[in-house]
């Protein structure tokens, strides 16, 4: 199996991470899939990089699947970085070749098909998206096999697909956001994607909600930066070790998040449902 794995981050974005001690989006995905399928190839493009070696639609072609990250960026923004990615997008619809993507990667894919992304008037969702719940299309789709009714996910997001491209089937949404997953059809391909990151664990959200502390403060969700770092602390403490059901009860999190497996369904889900069918039909042919 051949996967691509797109990093959404610019450089400065990629520096900042590797100053934190953190690797980038690029090499999370990059790690998960080869743990999903152990003798993987996964390549990793930077299309946000000037001169970066982007494939073109020949180079697309080898690929089983395609892997669109997270990133800072603010796609409304329309900056050579963000644009790169939405032509990138495009070319990925047009090889046909399945295609998947967290948060930035749905709002990527959705400009892509003619959709239009927005900041969220509700406000940013932050550590966890709380009771995301399967739309109709969303009970039977393959995607969510395996998943429950409603259930959380890690999320850190201020963006969202506001105006829905033609071929688009939301399956799944909650108060804070409409579009929290969705397939996609365009041109020759089809994406499946989410809002949320089934790709973080607790400690990935940990990291995140203490860095933001300022800003949460400022919002009104903690009352001093102490308080946020406080809350990370015990993130990753549940992080560390699952069986903490002092924290799971003070915090609210359960098996949605506690259990890789059940977190990550939709990226295994679009292994098996979409990759594998179609690099079976490759060898075949």
């Amino acid at each position: 199996m051949r996967l691509l794995v797109v990093e959404g981050n610019a450089p400065d974005g990629r520096a900042r991470q590797e100053a934190r001690g953190e690797i980038t989006y690029g090499e999370l995905y990059s790690n998960l899939l080869r743990g999903f399928v152990p003798n993987a190839v996964v390549d990793i493009c930077l299309p946000t990089d000037p001169g970066a070696n982007v494939p073109d639609a020949d180079g697309l072609s080898g690929y089983d699947g395609v892997v669109i990250t997270g990133s800072a960026l603010n796609i409304y923004d329309a900056t050579p970085e963000c644009m790169r990615q939405v032509d990138l997008a495009r070319a990925i619809f047009d090889a046909g070749v399945p295609f998947f993507g967290s948060c930035w990667g749905l709002q990527v894919a959705a400009t892509a098909a003619g959709g239009v992304v927005r900041r969220n008037p509700k406000g940013r969702e932050i550590g966890l998206a709380r009771k995301i719940t399967l739309t109709d299309a969303g009970k039977s789709h393959p995607m969510h096999a395996g998943k429950g009714p409603a259930y959380d996910a890690p999320s850190i997001h201020t963006d969202e697909v506001g105006t829905r491209p033609e071929g688009m089937i939301v399956t799944a949404s909650n108060a804070t956001s409409d579009v929290q997953a969705a397939e996609i059809r365009h041109g020759s391909g089809i994406f499946w994607g989410v809002q949320y990151h089934p790709e973080f664990t607790l400690n990935d959200i940990a990291a995140i909600v203490a860095r933001y502390g300022p800003t949460l403060m400022q919002e009104g969700r903690v009352r001093s930066e102490e308080e946020a770092i406080g809350h990370a602390s015990e993130l990753r403490a549940l992080g560390d070790d699952p069986t903490r059901t002092d924290l799971a009860w003070k915090l609210g999190i359960d098996a949605d998040v506690l259990d890789a497996d059940r977190r990550m369904i939709e990226i295994r889900n679009w292994i098996e449902h979409m990759v594998k069918p179609v690099m079976s039909k490759r060898v075949r042919d």
